[in-house]
């Protein structure tokens, strides 16, 4: 259901609040060079930093600016099952066409716990779901043999997999029906993860090059390998750079620098430092895009 290159995309703010204006233009120039998705609200989006009413005005700015040209997957994940079903019920009759959940964070649920609370949105929300896991940021690994078990509740679709271990992607494939989606949720796996039947990639890095992150996933559907290779190499450096400072400030900061937002984080987010500024304007420099 959800495949290719799909982008994390950043929340911009200006003077504290949501710039809807750019928000609009920046979808406009992810659709234009070919992402096949928006996903609002996501860590990229600082999703943790949005009061609830703006965070659903992000995902109803999102929806309508795409005019469902490409699937919108909105973030609508808590700690709380309470309050992800809440976000997710407003992403549905919104008309988002599905929801990414990360998986609770803090509290450290068991694998027990996990299955029961992406059950409990998807048996109350008739909308396609993707879990999150990110066991960096949340504290908690969901691991292969619950993604099998979560993946025969019928709107539970794919996967984000961020648990930087290739090994348990590709377990995740094999236990699962072939049309579960497993998206990369690093951009460095975004090939090795194609190469073992993975669907695509939700990705950062499309924020700054979505062309070429959409290229890549297009030339490995279509068999060139080598032009996937390619461009995997090239956008290598720009990967590793906009992971220099947590994100998103790289990312923002890089579209700052191109011209497309203001450089505006909320705390406890805040300006890179100059050292590392540097270091991204010269891969950014080195790439073309400023």
């Amino acid at each position: 259901m959800f495949r290719g290159a799909i982008v994390a995309i950043v929340t911009p703010f200006k003077n504290g609040k949501v710039d809807e204006e750019a928000l609009r233009e920046l979808i406009e120039f992810q659709i234009a060079n070919g992402t096949d998705g928006i996903v609002p609200c996501g860590t990229t989006g600082e999703s943790s930093t949005l009061s609830h009413e703006e965070h659903d005005r992000v995902i109803e700015i999102t929806i309508d600016a795409v005019k469902k040209r490409v699937p919108v997957i909105a973030g609508t994940g808590s700690n709380s099952t309470d309050e992800a079903l809440r976000l997710t019920q407003h992403a549905y009759k919104a008309g988002a066409d599905g929801a990414l959940i990360v998986c609770p964070y803090y509290n450290r649920p068991t694998q027990e716990g996990l299955y029961q609370h992406f059950k409990k949105i998807a048996e109350n929300v008739p909308i396609p779901i993707v879990p999150y896991n990110i066991p960096s940021r949340t504290g908690v690994n969901l691991l292969p043999p619950m993604v099998a078990k979560l993946a025969k509740i019928k709107n539970i679709v794919g996967i984000k997999e961020a648990s930087g271990s290739l090994k348990q992607m590709g377990d995740i494939i094999e236990s699962c029906p072939a049309d579960f989606a497993v998206l990369s949720g690093d951009d460095n796996f975004t090939l090795p993860l194609l190469a073992i039947g993975g669907a695509g990639v939700i990705s950062v890095a499309s924020n700054v090059v979505p062309a070429d992150m959409a290229g890549l996933v297009d030339a490995f559907a279509a068999g060139d390998i080598k032009k996937s290779k390619s461009l995997h190499y090239k956008m290598s450096a720009l990967m590793e750079a906009l992971f220099i400072e947590v994100n998103p400030i790289p990312v923002k900061a890089a579209l700052a620098m191109m011209g497309k937002i203001k450089e505006e984080y909320r705390l406890p987010l805040c300006k890179m430092a100059d050292a590392n500024r540097e270091k991204l304007k010269k891969v950014l420099t080195d790439y073309g895009l400023i």
